[in-house]
């Protein structure tokens, strides 16, 4: 039984709803729309939020108490023999249970649970009636009201705009109490996991072994959380990133915008944009079948040593990733300068390229710069291409040549699998995002810094 039918009829309702209060504004006014205070189309929006907004607010109460709900009843169904035979905790019982509901396998099953199962589905069944039937009484009832309240002096879209305002309101202060809990939830942990290790040991230290050793004379044997290898592998494949797209990026907008027809530019353009809805796993099968590969041979016959896995390999691939961010940035920057310093540069006797270079480029700087970092803080937080060209491998080193990993590599690693959030293996994965948060947040306000301290207004 799927919810989304619940929700697919209320909107249903919510369009009987527009069309009964448009047409019931119109016979009110007699036909003459110059009666109304607002248009039509205002007073049929006004009982759709009649009509929708409290059926919503009562299908989402429901959803969220419904699951805390069903579990203590069918738990409370179980006897005090079975729950302390079973050896069990309530929660993972209720686990079993819900699978012999889900796949309605009895054969072999404890009686006990089978009978949970069946009481189990039986809630469920009762659960969406109940859902089903309150939330369309709601939405019916809601509609009924608002139908009731139209008259041509009511100021429909006053009221219809107050509601949306509202939401509007609602919607950005859930976007900025969501970014606090993802700052406090990364900060608290982090604090965790400095009382275990030290702040410099883990800031300052090049050994990177977080994992148990399995030998005392080990390294890793209690742990070694030095991270400047990670953060070394992280800015090496990011610079030879952004080595491969600030050029390419740049010279790619310079075409579009200053040399290329309107027909070329409308048809390139979204070509280079496509590379950015590509899944960068895609990305990472490239990496790792291709651009790899012929690294390593072109490498074997200069009599370089290539590893398998290089930081160039990564890097590469990952700076043809971002490639958009710069092209589309930079190109819409460079067209928005005014065309009266071109006509202005030519004048004067410059050619297209000497205009290019002292007038477009100079005024476009701060929204190049802008994309440019952006693009670094893009490559910053990639995963998947690391993970598949670039090795998993703490190394500290500066040879492209080598393996090495990244920031967002570890945090993957380290919370791959069942894990003790207590232990300092586990807590270091939140250190390592709270610094990768802190870098690209610091990028993006320098990005922002530049544009508004080098911006140039025109007329």
């Amino acid at each position: 039984m799927s919810h989304i039918l619940i929700l697919v009829v209320l909107m249903v309702l919510a369009a009987i709803g527009f069309r009964m209060g448009r047409s019931r504004s119109l016979a009110l006014a007699g036909g003459e729309t110059r009666v109304l205070v607002s248009l039509p189309g205002h007073y049929g929006a006004y009982v759709v939020l009649w009509c929708v907004l409290p059926a919503f607010a009562v299908f989402t109460v429901w959803m969220v108490f419904e699951p805390s709900v069903v579990r203590s009843l069918v738990i409370s169904g179980l006897s005090d023999a079975f729950l302390s035979a079973s050896g069990k905790i309530p929660g993972l019982i209720y686990n079993d249970i819900r699978i012999v509901a889900d796949t309605g396998v009895h054969a072999g099953v404890d009686r006990e649970i089978a009978a949970a199962a069946k009481h189990y589905n039986g809630l469920q069944t009762i659960s969406f009636s109940g859902l089903a039937v309150l939330t369309l009484v709601v939405g019916s009832v809601g509609l009924w009201v608002g139908w009731r309240h139209l008259a041509p002096a009511f100021a429909a879209r006053q009221a219809v705009e107050r509601v949306v305002y509202i939401m509007l309101i609602a919607s950005s202060t859930l976007a900025i109490f969501t970014t606090i809990g993802i700052v406090l939830s990364l900060l608290f942990e982090t604090v965790r996991f400095f009382e275990l290790v030290p702040v410099h040991d883990f800031l300052f230290g090049i050994d990177w072994s977080p994992q148990t050793a399995l030998r005392a004379n080990q390294v890793g044997s209690s742990g070694a959380f030095g991270a400047v290898p990670v953060f070394a592998g992280t800015l090496l494949i990011s610079v030879i990133a952004i080595s491969v797209a600030g050029p390419v990026g740049l010279f790619s907008a310079i075409y579009l915008s200053e040399y290329a027809n309107r027909r070329v530019h409308d048809t390139v353009k979204p070509v280079l944009e496509i590379l950015a809805g590509i899944p960068t796993v895609v990305y990472g099968f490239f990496a790792a079948l291709t651009v790899a590969p012929l690294i390593r041979e072109t490498g074997e016959g200069f009599g370089i040593d290539v590893a398998s896995e290089s930081a160039l390999a990564a890097g590469v691939v990952m700076g043809i990733m971002i490639i958009p961010f710069v092209s589309s940035i930079s190109d819409d920057v460079m067209t928005a300068v005014p065309q009266a310093l071109r006509d202005g540069s030519y004048a004067l006797g410059a050619t297209q390229s000497e205009t290019i270079c002292k007038v477009v480029l100079p005024a476009a700087l701060p929204g190049i710069v802008g994309g440019l970092l952006l693009a670094v803080s893009r490559a910053i937080g990639e995963t998947m291409i690391v993970v598949m060209a670039g090795g998993l491998a703490a190394n500290l080193t500066a040879n492209p040549f080598e393996a090495v990993t990244t920031v967002t590599v570890q945090i993957v690693t380290l919370l791959v699998g069942d894990q003790e959030f207590g232990s300092a293996k586990t807590l270091v994965a939140f250190a390592l995002g709270l610094v990768l948060f802190v870098v690209t947040l610091g990028l993006n306000i320098v990005a922002l810094a530049i544009v508004r301290r080098y911006r140039e207004a025109y007329d």
